[in-house]
């Protein structure tokens, strides 16, 4: 029409401003572009898989990085030693390499055989630390009588089994009891739950290993607190355990020297806050991107226990603050992906035990993180999936394992995984039209299919 505002195309010069240079209709002006994109990652956040993937991925991110980082805070130390510089660095991935068979074996099997292996793991872990206190068995290391020696330079803890035992067990126990509607009563609650879990705390404290306790309590509680534990009955058996780890503290005088180093920027009287105080040191120097990875001054002797206690120390001096951020987000990626597994699953024991591999992780990391950075006691725990120490990452790879499992049978997680097919290329011996396709004609069905299921299963 003439005198009409249109051009060439026919399209009104609002609707034209609307059409992006690839011809798509753009986002009405009036859309906030943040709130987009919050919408967006939130249903991606929502999907079925996204525990299965962090876990998958937030687990293989820190263990990678965590033998990284093994072989540059440990060539120092085994240097001093007289040992070949890659020394730790081959233990802990002959340590990885049978963990990831350990955690493949636990990924692929049933929880009714979770469930059968809970009583022989907890009776071996019992026997094992009953060993530990023989002489001539056991091993001392660093004054804790923890270890069993298996030849050469070989041993093992214990301890670390013991909360894998507690996991499985506890939650198998808390399951069948669920299952005939006793937890409503606090004797089945915590009989003979807690009693167990003293007897193990028992046998770790003979041999002087506070650290693996306050995991193991901590284990304890989060199984009550996922049982429905009243809060009089829980702050009662917490009393107790404060009461208890106050008399063991104040009983020695290594514990309280550790205590005494609370947030120390100095090494203090004969040097007793030596380890705190560089390990704050290491972090101090690393700035924003770290001095560069193998350029850590501190374990050149300066840092005590730098590939396996303070290993986060190094990593802050040699990566910076965003490397140390990195890590602190994996786990915490990690920590919320165990959460949503016990959240969502309607078997009890598949909660009891996603909450109770999930409170060890997430308590461990805290544990060590906290002593590193003098917010925390020094406690001797590992930084889980990240420290040397092949008696640590082979338990939790196999807990690692039941995460992956329970989590690929969340609700319309199963489905999802069943529906995905190969990104590019046709099936091999794919015949008909349905051969002709293109990966983008495939990948388009497979968008389709996504939106055609329920919300329940995106």
């Amino acid at each position: 029409m003439p005198g009409s505002p249109q051009s060439r195309t026919g399209r009104p010069p609002v609707q034209r401003a609307a059409v992006g240079r690839t011809g798509t209709p753009g986002p009405p002006p009036h859309e906030n572009p943040v709130l987009r994109l919050y919408l967006r990652l939130r249903r991606a956040w929502d999907r079925p898989l996204t525990a299965y993937y962090l876990i998958c991925g937030g687990s293989a991110l820190i263990t990678v990085l965590g033998l990284v980082m093994v072989y540059s805070a440990s060539q120092i130390t085994a240097l001093q030693l007289s040992l070949p510089g890659s020394y730790f660095f081959r233990k802990q991935a002959l340590a990885a390499l049978i963990g990831a068979g350990l955690l493949v074996a636990a990924m692929k099997m049933p929880v009714k055989l979770h469930r059968a292996l809970a009583y022989p793991i907890l009776a071996g872990a019992v026997f094992l630390m009953i060993l530990v206190q023989v002489p001539g068995i056991g091993v001392a290391v660093n004054g804790n009588q923890n270890w069993i020696s298996l030849g050469g330079s070989f041993q093992i803890q214990p301890s670390e089994f013991g909360k894998l035992a507690l996991v499985l067990w506890g939650a198998d126990l808390l399951a069948r009891k669920h299952d005939k509607k006793l937890l409503t009563q606090w004797k089945h609650m915590l009989v003979p739950l807690v009693p167990a879990a003293f007897m193990l705390l028992g046998l770790i404290m003979i041999g002087g290993d506070m650290g693996t306790a306050i995991i193991l309590t901590a284990i304890l509680f989060g199984m009550l607190w996922l049982a429905g534990a009243p809060t009089r009955l829980f702050a009662g058996v917490l009393s107790i355990a404060l009461v208890l780890g106050f008399i063991l503290i104040k009983t020695s005088p290594n514990r309280m020297a550790r205590l005494n180093c609370l947030g120390a920027t100095d090494p203090g009287p004969g040097d007793s806050c030596w380890q705190a105080v560089h390990g704050i040191y290491a972090l101090a120097s690393g700035g924003l991107f770290g001095s560069g990875l193998g350029a850590s001054v501190e374990k050149w002797g300066q840092l005590p226990e730098a590939h396996t206690d303070f290993i986060f120390a190094v990593t802050g001096e040699e990566l910076g603050l965003a490397g140390t951020l990195s890590v602190l987000a994996l786990f915490a990626a990690l920590g919320y992906a165990g959460i949503r597994v016990a959240g969502r699953t309607e078997d009890p024991f598949v909660r009891y035990a996603a909450g109770g591999v999930t409170t060890w992780i997430t308590a461990q990391a805290v544990i060590n993180i906290g002593a590193v950075l003098g917010l925390l006691p020094i406690a001797g725990v590992p930084l889980p999936l990240f420290s040397y120490g092949g008696s640590a990452l082979l338990p939790t790879m196999f807990a690692i394992g039941l995460l992956i499992a329970f989590a690929r049978d969340e609700p319309g997680a199963r489905a999802a995984l069943a529906l995905r097919q190969p990104r590019f290329g046709r099936k091999r011996g794919a015949r008909g039209p349905a051969a002709k396709r293109s990966p983008r004609s495939w990948n388009t069905m497979r968008r389709r299919a996504s939106a055609a299921r329920s919300s329940g299963e995106r």
